[in-house]
């Protein structure tokens, strides 16, 4: 087993880490506290990110934090439904039997949200995953569905997750009601060399391995290869820790993370 062959308990480069052993990144952290920031002002966040960054993993960090009987969280990441579908899904998050109608399910959900806020005290959450690939028809109604008491209240939580082009996409003018609610904005930039250094060690101790598995120029190496996405990062190194085994050899090197990018780009 090449994880035993490094020392290693467990692989703590697996995605399915717990949260409460996330690396703080300063993407991380910022992102973190401008979460904090809409959780207790119930308005609008848009965070945006290419591919493998984590936006997802530090959402699921968020959300995990929450006192469950103040919060209520819906997250969605069927973004390719029809509209009917996502109001469906709302309702099913929700506890309602969804009604025939759009229009009926619309009352429906805000009389939920708004019984939820003044009945229960609950502060409710929904996370819109890989947003880029909702239909127009749900960006508009999203700020329909949003107002409340003629817009004079805010009685949701609402976070957009999606790669960068949405960003460009909510600049449209059919979507500038919509960009307008927006109060928090954060485009992830990924982890720096500084920061990818440390991530390794770190892992590595968490597994009770041996910090010095990898030299430094395979860390350079890592960096140069991963674009600041920790995903890369990640399969990049499963996938060293393998063809190292296979060398027998207890030092990763960067002929090795080179040999590791290259079947990672034919796989």
């Amino acid at each position: 087993m090449y994880l035993s062959y490094y020392g290693l308990e467990f692989n703590p480069f697996d995605k399915d880490i717990e949260t409460k052993y996330a690396f703080e990144t300063e993407d991380f952290k910022i992102l973190k506290n401008r979460l904090n920031y809409i959780k207790d002002n119930k308005t609008m966040a848009l965070i945006t990110g290419n591919p493998g960054m984590g936006k997802t993993f530090a959402i699921r960090n968020f959300l995990n934090d929450l006192n469950q009987n103040l919060y209520k969280v819906i997250y969605i990441c069927m973004s390719t439904v029809t509209t009917y579908e996502f109001y469906k899904q709302l309702c099913y998050e929700l506890g309602i039997e969804p009604p025939f109608k759009k229009i009926d399910m619309f009352k429906e959900i805000q009389q939920r949200i708004i019984s939820l806020s003044k009945d229960k005290k609950i502060n409710l959450i929904i996370v819109l995953d890989e947003a880029q690939y909702l239909k127009n028809e749900i960006l508009n109604d999203l700020k329909i569905l949003l107002n409340f008491d003629l817009d004079s209240k805010n009685y949701v939580t609402l976070i957009l997750v999606g790669q960068p082009i949405l960003n460009s996409i909510l600049r449209r003018n059919i979507f500038e009601a919509l960009n307008q609610r927006i109060t928090v904005s954060y485009n992830m930039n990924g982890i720096n060399k500084d920061e990818l250094k440390e991530y390794i060690n770190s892992r590595i101790s968490l597994a009770h391995g041996n910090n010095g598995i990898f030299n430094e120029q395979a860390i350079e190496a890592i960096f140069n290869a991963c674009s600041g996405s920790l995903r890369i990062v990640n399969n990049i190194i499963t996938k060293s820790f393998i063809i190292g085994k296979s060398k027998d050899t207890m030092t990763i090197d960067s002929n090795i993370i080179l040999e590791a990018v290259n079947e990672l780009s034919l796989g």
